[in-house]
């Protein structure tokens, strides 16, 4: 575990939110806790937790709503979505409305630590060149993590940064979501959905057209493939 993680969890399940809570503090995680998405709401208009521990269904506020602020004013804070067990629609919700990762109820402990974990080390790992690079009209700056749309800086949350960047250093590679999801979420199993909706919303931020991708590819049956060839 990183030093100094803060987790915020935000569940009105008072038996998940505590057993979760003593957990984690139990671990050595920093981590406050909340009921309500009302209340949440009102401290994270300042505070700034590294994991963000949502609940979907909440009193008060909802976790989509909450998760959708969160994304507009603290891009990169990780959010990982509480779902109900089976529900893929829910899963799928949840990351269009800006969650990075979900888990479905109920879960392990232990696995929901690994997740927060993965997401802490990724989010802070030092790149091994601090070099900013160029691939067509984006420019990265691996050292400040941020990449620039011509003269523009790109708004991407954490992971949104992560899998671009893994695309912009594999240029015109097919890679499988198999192979996104254990590069840049860090797991060797999982849903390829969560990989799906990610491109989704990163093709919403770096494509002219959406719909009509020129940079970032579909390779059907065998992934995906980001490319500037051809590009005027």
């Amino acid at each position: 575990m990183e030093d100094n993680v803060e987790v915020m969890i935000v569940e009105d399940d008072a038996t998940v939110r505590a057993v979760v809570t003593d957990y984690l503090r139990g671990r050595g995680y920093q981590v406050t806790e909340f009921a309500d998405g009302r209340t949440a709401q009102e401290t994270l208009r300042t505070a700034r937790p590294d994991v963000l521990v949502l609940d979907r269904m909440l009193p008060g506020v909802s976790g989509d709503e909450l998760c959708r602020q969160v994304r507009f004013a603290a891009p990169q804070t990780s959010i990982i979505m509480l779902t109900a067990l089976g529900a893929a629609d829910e899963r799928i919700d949840g990351l269009e409305h800006g969650a990075d990762d979900y888990i479905a109820k109920p879960f392990v402990l232990r696995e929901l630590q690994l997740r927060i974990d993965a997401m802490v080390r990724r989010s802070r790992r030092p790149h091994l060149s601090s070099a900013p690079f160029t691939v067509g009209p984006f420019r990265v700056h691996p050292a400040q993590r941020t990449i620039w749309l011509n003269s523009t800086e790109m708004t991407l949350t954490t992971r949104e940064y992560e899998l671009f960047l893994y695309l912009l250093q594999n240029p015109d590679r097919i890679l499988s979501r198999d192979d996104i999801l254990r590069e840049v979420w860090g797991w060797s199993f999982g849903e390829t959905s969560t990989v799906t909706v990610h491109v989704r919303r990163l093709r919403e931020k770096i494509e002219p057209e959406p719909r009509f991708p020129r940079y970032l590819l579909t390779e059907w049956g065998r992934g995906y493939r980001f490319t500037v060839e051809g590009v005027a």
